[in-house]
């Protein structure tokens, strides 16, 4: 295609002073989303992406092909409440999973709740949901246009009628049931000014106790701490109904504190006062708690703790610290199922309640847990798993036979046998660790450096990449592609370790993995240079513009998604203050150096060729505000010197992610892989 003509960006004369360092700002203006400048620098954008992707010839073949790959029937994890089971189902292409009601596992059900009825065009999702301990009662949130605010309904699960009350101003928050039915506890912010909701930061989150059939104006607050406005509430009430207990949160650090009290009445009590370590709670007997904690056990451990005597010294390890990671625990079968992660992929084991092994649960190849489902009362346990070519499957295990059986396998139009999964460990450029990827493809593929190969990452906040089915993925590979992840520090795939070795003054060294995975890539001849492109989301974009800023000669294409790219000004929108905890914050003089060394937006250099990019966001995102993308947008047209475009793609009415409907989907990865396609010289 000829070199494309951008439409003009204006600049500002706009200059910050960072301790002394003067940094010039020039599309400060873009990040104010909802300013008829920028509304009409956004269609412009939009009006040249389209007409690229639009004469792509495979675009429209693509999207087909995506869509006959993504019709087919999909199913969650089976939950028991009361006497009731509870799933969610889609039929195929439903832009929203729709939420069924049972009375046996096996059975067909009924819809009780069905989200793509909530807006025309399947904008609107069901953000979060809890049924009541006696399964009479379902609490659901919906969001908006991809929003991270949520409106909290209550159903009636016998009559499928939602009470008339509705619960605004939650974020980030479920709902936690007294054992009765009568009522939950939710999380909420401050009603913000009018149209200032989407551009607000959140602070000063408040525990309130919703009672069923009342309006808001009288729930109760149940908590609050207004000198402490970083903090946020998850509430959770005991399965033996004696107890109210909250996990602390500052942030995205993934320490936290624990507070409890009884709901017979009393004080709160602050078990854990302090930020020293992660503490979940798995359960309790009366008033000894189960806790998984990486207190002095980075890869984690289960212990217990009397609130009776909680004094340190009398905590006890059920479960020690092992050589691999300690993920979740469980209680079901009056037993811990405890899920470790072996190299970033599952395994699941069963632990009796003193701690001693009961052996694996054995599974059926090297894949991931999506979710669990089952009481400690139950004899049985249902779980979702999958692999990068082996798709959502719902199995039940028997504690009473010891047995493993699918219920749900999906009918996927596909041969998964021509395919395989390679896992290779990539020395770190520090060669202080290996660094884990894994690489599918199509078996027998001749690694002759040629073959187009995407290479995603994401490298922060503890969080893991492991093996996961993801459909649209099929079409790459079909046409002959290699997709290839990369565990990179900063993630959780070995514990606390691993995340600091990837995050604050370390977090260069995520980059740097990136960028050795991308080497050995193309050492290996996997491929080479001009068939590689390059994809991450959130702080997987903010992986993707450091790396494509340090070593443009690198990549053949690159696809930052919803990214972080202003490390300078993220925490004054929105939740970006929470992320301080794994970035820094440039008010501080020593990280402001670390930031601005590998901040996107600043890093951009005029006159250099970039690799061919496709910059995609959400005009409603706010998690990650689309300023940052817009800003690196335009920065990043004004210095491109060769001929590869540089493109944003801007969803209206969508956010971070969550909950987009399938129909947006469809379009947005058939257009992302039309334009690796063009931009790779993918023969299709």
């Amino acid at each position: 295609m000829p070199k494309l003509t951008y439409p003009p960006t204006a600049t500002i004369n706009h200059t910050d002073d960072y301790h002394g360092t003067p940094v010039p700002d020039p599309y400060r203006w873009l990040e104010d989303a909802d300013s008829p400048e920028t509304l009409d620098w956004v269609t412009r954008q939009n009006q040249v992406t389209f007409g690229y992707l639009e004469q792509i010839p495979v675009r429209e073949r693509l999207r087909q092909r995506i869509s006959e790959l993504w019709d087919f029937p999909k199913a969650g994890t089976i939950y028991r409440k009361g006497e009731r089971y509870f799933q969610f189902r889609n039929t195929g292409l439903q832009n929203q999973d729709v939420f069924f009601v049972m009375d046996h596992p096996q059975d067909a059900g009924r819809v009780l709740l069905d989200p793509n009825t909530f807006s025309e065009d399947g904008t609107a999702a069901l953000n979060a949901w809890a049924v009541s301990q006696d399964g009479d009662w379902l609490a659901y949130a919906v969001s908006r246009s991809g929003s991270d605010w949520q409106v909290w309904h209550v159903r009636s699960v016998e009559s499928g009628e939602d009470l008339p009350e509705t619960l605004e101003w939650s974020k980030f928050s479920g709902a936690a049931w007294l054992p009765d039915g009568s009522g939950f506890f939710y999380g909420r912010y401050p009603a913000p000014e009018a149209g200032e909701a989407y551009q607000q930061a959140n602070y000063n989150q408040k525990l309130y106790f919703h009672k069923l059939d009342t309006p808001q104006s009288e729930d109760t607050l149940a908590y609050e701490r207004p000198d402490q406005p970083e903090w946020g509430f998850g509430a959770r009430v005991t399965d033996d109904g004696q107890y109210l207990a909250l996990s602390v949160w500052q942030g995205t650090d993934e320490r936290n504190r624990v507070f409890y009290r009884a709901l017979a009445g009393g004080e709160m009590v602050e078990l854990i006062p302090n930020l020293e370590a992660a503490y979940e709670l798995i359960g309790n007997d009366g008033p000894v708690f189960y806790f998984r904690t990486t207190l002095d056990a980075p890869l984690g451990r289960v212990i217990a703790i009397d609130t009776a005597n909680p004094d340190k010294s009398n905590w006890r390890t059920l479960i020690p610290e092992s050589g691999h990671l300690l993920e979740w625990v469980f209680l079901v079968h009056d037993e811990f199922i405890g899920i470790y992660q072996q190299d970033a992929h599952h395994v699941l084991t069963r632990f009796d309640l003193t701690g001693q092994p009961l052996g694996d649960i054995p599974l059926p190849t090297l894949g991931s847990f999506l979710t669990l489902g089952g009481r400690r009362e139950d004899e049985e346990l249902f779980f979702t798993f999958n692999s990068f070519i082996d798709p959502v499957t719902v199995y039940r295990f028997d504690f009473t036979t010891a047995s493993l059986e699918a219920v749900f396998t999906p009918p996927i139009a596909f041969d998964f046998s021509q395919y395989e999964t390679k896992q290779v460990f990539v020395p770190s450029k520090d060669g202080t660790v290996k660094v884990p990827m894994f690489i599918t493809h199509k078996k027998g593929l001749a690694y002759d450096g040629q073959n187009p190969t995407l290479l995603y990452g994401y490298g922060g906040f503890d969080i893991s990449y492991l093996p996961t089915f993801v459909v649209h993925r099929m079409a790459w590979l079909e046409m002959g592609g290699v997709f290839a992840v990369a565990n990179l520090r900063g993630g959780g795939e070995y514990g606390l370790t691993w995340h600091d070795a990837g995050r604050l003054h370390n977090k260069q060294n995520v980059f740097d993995d990136f960028i050795s995975c991308a080497e050995w890539l193309i050492a290996e001849k996997v491929t080479s240079t001009p068939r590689l492109a390059i994809e991450g989301r959130s702080n997987g974009g903010l992986l993707v513009g450091a790396c494509m800023t340090q070593r443009p000669d690198l990549f053949g294409a690159c696809v930052p998604i919803v990214g972080v790219m202003d490390m300078l000004r993220f925490h004054k929108f929105t939740i970006g203050w929470a992320w301080v905890s794994d970035y820094g914050s440039s008010e501080d003089p020593e990280f402001f150096k670390t930031l601005y060394a590998y901040s996107p937006y600043h890093n951009l250099k005029p006159g250099t060729a970039y690799p061919p990019t496709l910059i995609l966001t959400g005009d409603h995102d706010d998690r990650v505000v689309p300023g940052h993308s817009f800003k690196f947008a335009a920065r990043l047209q004004a210095c491109q010197a060769g001929d590869a475009p540089v493109l944003i793609r801007i969803q209206t009415k969508s956010g971070h992610g969550m909950g987009k409907p399938t129909a947006i989907l469809i379009e947005e990865w058939a257009d992302i892989y039309a334009f690796l396609v063009e931009n790779l010289g993918v023969s299709a």
